[in-house]
């Protein structure tokens, strides 16, 4: 896609996520609308995966730790074609397929149950693991959050992964700075989070999280010998004004009122 292209389909995905969140009048926004552009930079340019055959063995793994975001990553499988677009209004009902967190027993195109943070570094460690051990050529990408960083089971699959030389297996951070209780610094500091991956044997790469170029370069560099991790520097509530660095909106939806004057912003052609 050209550049035009990914920005129009990048608003077209945050207006599908928050009808899915106004529709239901539950879920998480701000780290829903920062990771858009992350996924889009997996599934439109890297990851190889087939909607027609969700479990084809030779697939790419994307596994979204950061299992609250998952409305954004539901937006961007119904748009590769994994399941129809209309289900998506669904999001959250009982009856649905589409539930608050990731759940891969129901919906096509999921790799892993997520949303008790910081295990979805863990569960791609053991699936990079296993996928080595079988002389596969699939690589397993994992999607984290920066408040989950907070949580010491992300260091330990860090220090297993790098141990086992695990160079199939790539962690990219949402890192907005923000988390339901507030700045990232006022709860518990990451400090130099590429620093401290590096430290653990990880190669590492800082990129504009918002730039799907950059993303997608830093994805496909060439690494041996070791995981990858990649800072993804964002905005959560990224394309809506009132939203964007603004940590109340972590987990709750819009009203009419706001959902309408969202739904206009992400119109405006930049």
């Amino acid at each position: 896609m050209t550049i035009e292209e990914q920005n129009t389909k990048a608003r077209q995905l945050r207006k599908d996520i928050l009808r899915m969140l106004f529709t239901c009048q539950s879920g998480h926004p701000g780290g829903s609308l920062s990771v858009v552009e992350i996924l889009m930079a997996l599934y439109y340019h890297t990851a190889r995966v087939d909607p027609k055959n969700p479990s084809w063995e030779g697939r790419d793994r994307v596994i979204l730790s950061k299992g609250h975001g998952a409305p954004a990553l539901y937006a961007i499988l119904a748009d590769c074609g994994f399941f129809p677009r209309q289900d998506l209004w669904r999001l959250r009902q009982a009856d649905s397929h589409l539930q608050g967190h990731p759940d891969r027993n129901k919906t096509p195109g999921i790799e892993a149950c997520t949303g008790s943070l910081g295990q979805g570094v863990s569960i791609a460690g053991g699936m990079a693991m296993a996928l080595k051990r079988k002389h596969s050529p699939a690589r397993v990408f994992v999607v984290t959050g920066d408040g989950e960083t907070q949580e010491g089971i992300v260091w330990e699959a860090a220090m297993s992964a790098a141990h086992y030389q695990l160079d199939n297996l790539t962690v990219l951070l949402d890192h907005n700075g923000l988390q339901i209780d507030g700045p990232n610094d006022e709860v518990m500091g990451l400090g130099d989070v590429c620093g401290k991956y590096r430290s653990f044997g990880f190669e590492c790469f800082s990129v504009d999280g918002h730039d799907i170029g950059a993303i997608a370069g830093a994805i496909n560099t060439p690494v041996q010998g070791k995981p990858k991790f990649i800072e993804c520097r964002t905005h959560k509530g990224e394309g809506v004004s009132f939203m964007r660095d603004n940590f109340s909106w972590h987990g709750k939806a819009p009203n009419e009122e706001q959902y309408n004057k969202a739904i206009e912003e992400l119109e405006v052609t930049v």
